[in-house]
């Protein structure tokens, strides 16, 4: 891959800098053999990239050392806040760009952070998905939010929200209008795997959290019945994947589950709380 063509400011001392320079990409990882190699192709442009892993047991570590630019931390996983939290504080630029292991950073978004202002009057960018299915981008994917990827690492701070983490940044932010991959390749024993700790984390969440302070999608969820319906009208009419074909419909189905499994675990949890 070849690095964009950089637009060049000065600092105080009138040398040159360039967005890209400010920036290092940070990683976390547990068995990603089947993902980083690919996320770190498209990471050629960083100086250094921060990985922190949590005692993966497959190759994981072996391609990671094969990147001249990774510098790998390991710490023993408790949650994604704290783990990213511990990353943050082995970034020594000003710019973090923070990525999951299956997120693959495209052309157009390099091209885009590398005309970024290197002191603005932002502090972060959100950034939008294109959802893949083995390596195949589905139509739309508004069901994944934009995210807060692009920060200044001064600013910022995670915190636990859920099964998943948020990042609390000071100051203002932006969307860019590039996007990157979502394309998890991991075998789908390991999604189920997943889908067991995150719905833990998140039923307690939904259950625990006044009514009045959940957003609309959590509301739905804690009626447990409907959700997955929504989920698989709104994936298969609304995004259109029914068009997809079996990748569309590969998609509706793990959405669907997902939420089924979130269900369960709902329902699981109010009964044996009322016992």
């Amino acid at each position: 891959m070849q690095t964009p063509t950089t637009e060049n400011w000065s600092n105080s001392d009138g040398i040159s800098v360039s967005m890209l320079e400010q920036i290092t990409p940070l990683i976390l990882t547990y068995n990603e053999e089947p993902n980083i190699g690919r996320t770190l192709q498209c990471l050629t442009w960083a100086k250094q990239i921060i990985v922190i892993d949590s005692y993966s047991t497959d190759t994981t570590l072996e391609i990671l050392n094969s990147y001249s630019q990774v510098q790998l931390f390991q710490r023993k996983f408790d949650t994604h806040g704290q783990q990213w939290n511990y990353g943050l504080e082995q970034v020594q630029s000003p710019w973090v760009l923070s990525l999951d292991a299956d997120y693959i950073v495209t052309d157009e978004l390099i091209s885009e952070m590398a005309t970024l202002p290197v002191d603005g009057q932002i502090n972060g960018y959100f950034a939008s998905f294109k959802y893949c299915i083995f390596g195949k981008p589905v139509r739309n994917t508004r069901i994944l939010p934009p995210r807060q990827v692009l920060f200044q690492k001064s600013k910022a701070i995670y915190i636990d929200d859920g099964h998943t983490q948020v990042l609390q940044l000071t100051g203002q932010s932006a969307l860019l209008s590039a996007y990157l991959y979502h394309d998890d390749r991991k075998p789908f024993s390991r999604w189920l795997w997943s889908q067991e700790r995150y719905t833990v984390l998140e039923s307690k969440k939904i259950l625990e959290t006044p009514i009045n302070e959940l957003d609309w999608v959590d509301r739905i969820r804690r009626q447990k019945v409907l959700a997955p319906w929504m989920v698989f009208l709104y994936c298969l009419i609304i995004e259109g994947w029914i068009f997809d074909g079996w990748h569309g419909w590969y998609y509706v189905f793990q959405r669907v589950l997902a939420e089924t499994i979130l269900a369960i675990r709902l329902i699981e949890r109010e009964k044996l709380k009322n016992k």
